[in-house]
C-alpha cells in the first residue's frame, strides 16, 4: 500500500505491533534483527511484513496494552496478594559495579495479583526510591477497577504494608486485611482501631495459627508470578532510559497475562 505513495506512509495494524512487541520482550531481538527476521518470514506467510528498524522502534515505544485488556473477568469475592520486586537495570555482573564502584541502582515493579487465577490484576513501576507503602493502595483501587465484575474482599501482604494508613484505607474500602503484623506490635490504636484489632488477634493467636486461619501461605503464589516472569523476560530490562525501561517493563506484565491465558 505504500509502493509510490505520496505523502504519508500508511501506518502498520495495532495487532501487527502487539506481535512484534512480544518478540522483542520475549526473545530480546534488536530492532535491526527484528527488521530481517520479518523480511525472511514475509515469503512463507504470503503478505509483506517488511519494517523498517526505526518505524519498528517507534511504534513499540509508544505502544500500550492494558492490563485491564488481558484479564479474564472473574465473578463474586477475590482474594489478592501484593508485594514488589527489584529488576536490575543492566545485565552486568556484580563484579563490575564492585570493581568500578558505580551504584546502578535497580527498578521496582509492584504487583496485585489474584491468588486463585495468578493473573496479574494492577502494577506499578518505579525506581527503588519508593516505598511499598505508597503504592499499596492505589494498586488495589486499580485491581478493583480492572477485574469490574468482581471485589476485592482480602489482602495478603508482608510485614512491608503494615502501615496504620493502609489499614484505615482496607477499612474504608470494606476488605479485611492478611497483612502480617510486627511481632513488637501494639494492642493499643495509635491512629487505626482496625489495625489495632488485627494486632490483639495477631498477638493472642501467634504466628503458627494466624497463617493458618488466614491462609497466609497463599502469599507465595505473587512469589511465584515473580519468579515465573524471570524465567521468561528476564531479570534485566533492555532498554537505556528511564522512560523506555518502565514501559518496556509495563510491556512485559501485559503479555505475561496473555502468555498464561493461552
Amino acid at each position: 500500500m505504500n509502493s509510490h505513495k505520496r505523502g504519508r506512509r500508511y501506518l502498520y495494524p495495532v495487532l501487527f505491533i502487539q506481535w512484534v512487541a512480544a518478540i522483542y520482550v520475549l526473545f530480546s531481538m534488536p530492532y535491526r534483527q527484528m527488521e530481517g527476521f520479518l523480511r525472511k518470514l514475509s515469503p512463507f506467510v504470503h503478505q509483506d511484513l517488511a519494517a523498517d528498524y526505526t518505524t519498528l522502534f517507534r511504534r513499540i515505544r509508544m505502544f500500550e496494552l492494558p492490563l485491564s485488556d488481558t484479564i479474564k473477568q472473574t465473578k463474586g469475592d477475590v482474594v489478592v496478594a501484593i508485594d514488589s520486586t527489584g529488576i536490575k537495570v543492566t545485565n552486568r555482573g556484580e563484579w563490575m559495579r564492585e570493581k568500578w564502584r558505580i551504584h546502578r541502582g535497580w527498578i521496582k515493579v509492584h504487583v496485585v495479583i489474584d491468588r486463585k487465577s495468578r493473573e496479574i490484576l494492577a502494577m506499578d513501576v518505579t525506581d527503588e526510591t519508593i516505598s511499598d507503602e505508597v503504592c499499596c493502595i492505589p494498586l488495589i483501587d486499580s485491581a478493583q477497577d480492572s477485574i469490574q465484575s468482581g471485589t476485592i474482599r482480602n489482602v495478603l501482604g508482608d510485614g512491608a504494608y503494615d502501615h496504620l494508613s493502609i489499614f484505615n484505607k482496607l477499612e474504608d474500602r470494606h476488605i479485611s486485611s492478611s497483612i502480617k503484623i510486627r511481632s513488637n506490635a501494639s494492642r493499643r490504636s495509635h491512629g487505626s482501631a482496625y489495625r489495632a484489632e488485627c494486632a490483639r488477634e495477631f498477638l493472642d493467636s501467634g504466628y503458627r495459627e494466624w497463617v493458618q486461619t488466614h491462609n497466609y501461605g497463599s502469599r507465595w503464589s505473587v512469589e511465584g508470578v515473580f519468579s515465573s516472569m524471570k524465567r521468561i523476560f528476564g531479570e534485566s530490562v533492555k532498554a537505556t532510559s528511564i522512560d523506555g525501561m518502565f514501559h518496556e517493563l509495563r510491556l512485559k506484565i501485559s503479555l505475561y497475562n496473555l502468555l498464561i491465558n493461552c
